[in-house]
Parts: C-alpha cells; sequence; structure tokens
C-alpha cells in the first residue's frame, strides 16, 4: 500500500505521463462513413443489420455510444461492453474468441519477442486496407512501456484485426472483426475518441486458470509481480462495470486508482465464449465411442450434400469470393442432427441458413458404444465457393 505522501507524488508525476500518452485520437479519420466507403456498402450494410438485430434482442440501444474491449490472454477471449450515457454501469454485449496467440504470459518489452502485450491501451488507429482484413490499432508502446520496454527497439503494430494469424497481436475471425471494427467506428461516430483496451494474463478469480499462469510464471518474478501489479484494475471493473483511472509513476509502473465509494454489482461468471451458457450441458455426449456416425447414405453422398450446400450459399457472399466456415453440431442416438452452430466464420443471416440446412436435412447412423446408440459431438469444414473460383 502506497503511503500518503507517496501517493500524491506519483499521482501527480502520472497525470503528466498519462496527459501525455492519451492525447487526442491519433489515428486515420476512418470513420463508419469511410469504412463503408472503402470496404463496399455490402459487407457494412450487412455488418450493421446483424449488429442492430442483436443489440436490440440483448437489450442494448442503437447506436452505442460507449465502448469497452477487455482480452484474456489464459482464456483466448476478448470481451466488447457497451453503454448509452457516461454516467452507466457498462453491460456485457459480447465474448469474442481469439482464433490464435503468440508469446507467453507477461508484459511485451522488445521488438520480435512475439509477446502480446498486457496492461492498459487505447485504440489510436483505424485501418481499413489492412492486409489482415480490418485492424485497429493500440497505442503500443505507451508511456509505461517505453519507460520499462528496450529503449531502442520497444516493438510496435500491435492490432486487434482479422485473418487469424498473429505475432503479438489479437486476431479474429474476419467475420468477428468486422463487428468490433464497425462498433468502434459507430462509438468513435458519437464522440468517443478513447476507447480503452485492457489486455490482462487471465481472469483473476479462476483459479485454474490463475494457477496455470503462475506455473508458467513460477522463475519468473517480474511476470508475476506485473500481473499483481494490473489486477487492482481487474477487480475494480469486475466489482462496478466502471473503469478505474489508470496512471503511471515515473518508473513506468501502473497505478490504479478506485473510488471506493462506487456502487457494486453483481460480478458475472463468463462460462463459454459466444454463448452465455453451455449449450450441450442438457445432452449426454460420449467422447469416446467403438463406432463413429456416418451419413446416411455414405461418404460420397454427404460430400454431394456438402457441395449443394455451398453453391446454394454462394449468392449470400456479399461480394467475397469465398468464405470457410466450421459448423460444431449433435448427432443424437436416433441419428438427427442437432444444435448445429457456426464456431468459424461466416455471419448472422449466413450462419442461420446453414444452422437450418444441417438440423433439418442432414440424418446419420449413429455412433455406437457397445451395441447401444448414444449422442455425440461432430465438427464439420465447409468451404463457400463460386463456381468461378473452383
Amino acid at each position: 500500500m502506497l503511503n500518503k505522501g507517496l501517493f500524491l507524488i506519483v499521482t501527480f508525476t502520472a497525470a503528466l505521463s498519462v496527459a501525455f500518452a492519451q492525447s487526442p485520437y491519433e489515428g486515420s479519420n476512418a470513420t463508419v462513413t469511410a469504412a463503408r466507403n472503402f470496404k463496399g456498402a455490402g459487407i457494412f450494410s450487412r455488418v450493421e443489420d446483424s449488429l442492430r438485430k442483436e443489440l436490440r434482442e440483448k437489450g442494448f440501444q442503437w447506436p452505442a455510444k460507449y465502448m469497452y474491449i477487455r482480452s484474456f490472454k489464459h482464456e483466448k477471449q476478448l470481451e466488447v461492453w457497451l453503454k448509452n450515457d457516461w454516467s452507466e454501469t457498462f453491460e456485457l454485449f459480447k465474448v469474442y474468441k481469439v482464433c490464435a496467440t503468440s508469446g507467453t504470459y507477461g508484459p511485451k518489452r522488445k521488438e520480435g519477442d512475439k509477446q502480446i502485450p498486457e496492461g492498459f491501451y487505447y485504440i489510436n488507429e483505424f485501418k481499413p486496407n489492412s492486409n489482415y482484413h480490418l485492424a485497429l490499432g493500440l497505442n503500443y508502446p505507451n508511456v509505461s512501456d517505453a519507460i520499462l520496454s528496450d529503449q531502442n527497439k520497444p516493438g510496435g503494430d500491435i492490432y486487434i484485426h482479422g485473418n487469424c494469424v498473429t505475432i503479438g497481436c489479437l486476431p479474429l475471425t474476419d467475420s468477428l472483426i468486422e463487428q468490433v471494427y464497425y462498433l468502434a467506428s459507430v462509438v468513435k461516430d458519437q464522440g468517443q475518441d478513447f476507447i480503452p483496451v485492457h489486455i490482462f494474463p487471465a481472469r483473476y478469480d479462476s483459479k485454474k486458470s490463475m494457477e496455470q499462469v503462475m506455473q508458467r510464471a513460477k522463475n519468473k518474478t517480474e511476470v508475476q509481480k506485473f500481473a499483481a501489479q494490473i489486477q487492482d484494475a481487474y477487480e475494480y471493473f469486475e466489482d462496478t462495470h466502471q473503469l478505474p483511472t489508470v496512471l503511471i509513476a515515473k518508473n513506468g509502473q501502473y497505478v490504479v486508482s478506485t473510488n471506493p465509494e462506487t456502487p457494486k454489482v453483481k460480478r458475472i461468471k463468463i462460462i463459454e465464449t459466444n454463448n452465455p451458457v453451455n449449450p450441450y450441458a442438457a445432452w449426454a455426449l460420449e467422447e469416446k465411442v467403438d463406432r463413429v456416425p456416418f451419413y446416411k447414405d455414405g461418404n460420397a453422398a454427404l460430400q454431394r450434400w456438402l457441395f449443394n450446400l455451398s453453391q446454394s450459399l454462394v449468392p449470400m457472399l456479399n461480394g467475397n469470393s469465398s468464405m470457410s466456415v466450421q459448423v460444431e453440431f449433435i448427432v443424437d442416438k436416433n441419428g438427427n442432427t442437432a444444435l448445429a452452430t457456426v464456431i468459424r466464420g461466416g455471419y448472422t443471416e449466413l450462419n442461420r441458413v446453414i444452422k437450418q440446412k444441417f438440423e433439418q436435412e442432414l440424418k446419420w447412423q449413429p455412433a455406437l458404444k457397445g451395441d447401444q446408440p448414444v449422442n455425440t459431438k461432430l465438427v464439420q469444414n465447409l468451404n463457400i465457393v463460386a463456381p468461378e473460383d473452383l
């Protein structure tokens, strides 16, 4: 605990540092209009339609006015929180899957270390012409990083982007970055120049996650100390759904300033990425079976069905020449397809059609354990490719 005198000194020094680090928005002027013009009206019109519907279903107003992003390395998750008035508490809109990672736990400290940064950042660039579909730049290195990282080569070019590849960034699938990018564009148009992005090693209230973090960092005291240093910001937000004030001391350390009088809220337990509850919890699923399910008319017929489905979906590509999706589903003990869910790729309306087709048309010989049919889970890739691209 800092004593009062030291806290005042650190607060004053840190306030100057923060003022320098978090100057007015420094990115390009790629607002909603500019993003639409670059990528074409089709993508962003479709994204807006699906977002409006999803926000409405979850009780959010359109357009959103304030946005907060936080990510967890261990869980490979990126959360988007929204609110419509400064005095309101943030509400969780959605949890997105970070589809690739690099490095390990701990902050980024030099160019080429492959580390995803940890700490407190904000979006400082909108990049609609990214090689990774769409990209939101983070202000790494910030003032803390500039003090604590390699003075000559701290690294840079850290983004939240698409294309599902990374060396130190936070990648999403293309369909997911479209949502996050567009939401950020909307709140910027509404006047929020400062969109905070907090990156943590793991969820601190998950005992299992933190045990693994500490195990990996057992010989790295600096990683352990840094994780403890930024924990206060996590705990404050969990308890209040309001952002703490984050200051930076002369030595580069973060100082989290919280208001003990802020009203407390009930903590939310995140169970599964993109799902508020486990959709398979009510099913008795067998992971090990003696015979896997097979399509009732044979594998060749299944491939023809997938090809025909792919061709029927081509008109829904909205300007994309091709798209790959991954569908997870249950084959029940009666050979029916249930709970088909697109877990990678696609977008809301396309995924709805795929779900409907899978559940209505795919019939199987069920899996067997011993001589008894059982419920099991499968994953199927589906490549939607226009004939001229085959």
